[in-house]
């Protein structure tokens, strides 16, 4: 080949290397402008880094927030006094996998529930390309007295994160699926409508509102029928913005301008609640939603009048990234706090506030010893006896509490990972269960249950 061929065959390489050189110089000076056409740059690199992340930086099932460093080589019960702890079995999910556990109070498993998330996928998804099953689990549950399940499914490390909703027969049969975005919280009332919270991206700005980050990652309230089909959605952030207590978009921490909502909780109120908390909220009305938005107002509760479409009461306190707000009997709100506790014990805290006022009557943020440490997740349940359920997520730990705040029940999750089994699995939900609500024959196939430890193989 002569010099001048030689020359000519190094020319294109070069010229495309040079174009492709300008196309990012360009691109990243208009991105950095933020004039037309910034978006398209925008979007591309966001589009590209989550990408990445999802295949590159997610390859290890351990490394996830599915998984925190075990604190304790102790499993399983380890704190028990049957004088002082609510009667009934407990039910959980475990962040290494798509299952849910009902547990005696000795830690036994009298029975489980699993289904992988690839035997459900389909094209129906919503979820196009989903991350393994190593890194899916079931997020929230809900037991029907006849041993059938109903749980969301959640991938870590994709966005949106909320993979999908089920119903299984007690056998982990699919009953029927419903592949929206469905992700955090749920709520059945009592006909068996199912009030739930999708996610998804919109790539438009709600009126009058431009400083947050394109695409945003948009709440819906989703309302479904008994069989599972959707009746009704509604956008969560058109209705802040709609309402009275817009301007708590403009107080969302910078580092969640692409998440503003992050709603995390929702509750139906009946009657009876209603009738309590009109007594310190006014505008409270049967069949209202209560809301939780952990980035919003950088932490609101809200009541929801599904019927008008708006909000009627919103909230903001003294606690920080709050899940599963619940209305008390006494028409209080019990909350975990997740980074809102400063002081001896931990970062968070379980509290119970007045919600006219705001004022705290009761919390339990642990002890220097033993604090109570959850940056994300985690849930807590009122029992009827005074005592307190409570799931630190982070620490893979189940306790109960009395008033008083003394532990009386503490349950670690058996499943550990690592070569040493310094990971454990993080807990995502938990309730206690009444064994005398449930049917008669599921009762029994749980007497009948071959006793299980709850211990799994270690990825």
């Amino acid at each position: 080949m002569s010099l001048a061929e030689k020359s000519k065959s190094l020319l294109l390489p070069l010229f495309l290397g040079a174009l492709l050189f300008l196309t990012f110089v360009t691109g990243s000076m208009i991105t950095i402008a933020g004039v037309p056409p910034s978006g398209y740059f925008r979007d591309a690199y966001n589009a590209g880094t989550a990408l990445y992340s999802k295949y590159a930086g997610y390859t290890d099932p351990l490394a996830t927030d599915l998984w925190a460093p075990a604190r304790t080589a102790k499993t399983g019960v380890t704190v028990y006094d049957p004088q002082k702890t609510t009667a009934g079995l407990t039910l959980y999910s475990s962040g290494h996998a798509p299952v849910a556990y009902l547990i005696d109070r000795q830690g036994r498993i009298v029975h489980q529930w699993q289904r992988p998330y690839s035997t459900v996928w389909d094209k129906s998804a919503a979820v196009r390309h989903p991350v393994p099953d190593a890194r899916t689990s079931f997020q929230k549950t809900y037991l029907f007295p006849n041993g059938d399940l109903l749980a969301i499914y959640i991938g870590v490390g994709d966005t949106p994160y909320g993979y999908g909703m089920v119903k299984l027969d007690r056998d982990s049969r699919v009953i029927w699926k419903n592949m929206d975005y469905f992700h955090h919280d749920f709520a059945v009332d009592r006909e068996g409508f199912i009030y739930a919270l999708t996610q998804d991206f919109r790539t438009t700005f709600p009126e009058g509102v431009d400083h947050l980050s394109l695409p945003v990652l948009d709440d819906f309230l989703v309302i479904l029928s008994p069989d599972g089909r959707t009746l009704r959605k509604i956008s969560l952030l058109d209705v802040v913005n709609k309402s009275p207590y817009r301007q708590l978009l403009w107080v969302v921490p910078y580092c969640s301008l692409g998440d503003p909502l992050h709603t995390n909780g929702v509750d139906v109120i009946d009657e009876k609640t209603a009738a309590r908390l009109r007594e310190k909220v006014p505008a409270a009305a049967p069949g209202q939603l209560l809301l939780s938005f952990r980035e919003l107002g950088c932490g609101t509760v809200a009541l929801f009048d599904i019927k008008a479409e708006r909000l009627v009461w919103a909230a903001r306190g003294s606690w920080h990234a709050q899940h599963d707000p619940d209305i008390l009997p006494n028409g209080n709100i019990l909350m975990f706090d997740n980074r809102g506790h400063f002081g001896p014990g931990g970062e968070s805290r379980v509290i119970e506030v007045e919600p006219d006022n705001g004022r705290i009557v009761w919390q339990f943020a642990g002890t220097p010893d033993r604090p109570l440490n959850s940056l994300i997740r985690s849930d807590q349940e009122r029992l009827p006896d005074g005592n307190t359920l409570i799931t630190e997520s982070d620490g893979g730990r189940l306790l109960e509490v009395t008033p008083s705040g003394e532990t009386v029940w503490e349950y670690l999750n058996p499943v550990r990972g690592g070569k040493n089994g310094e990971r454990i699995a993080t807990l995502s939900w938990a309730s206690r269960i009444d064994p005398r609500s449930l049917d008669a024959d599921f009762r029994a196939s749980l007497a009948q249950a071959p006793t299980l430890t709850g211990r799994e193989p270690s990825p």
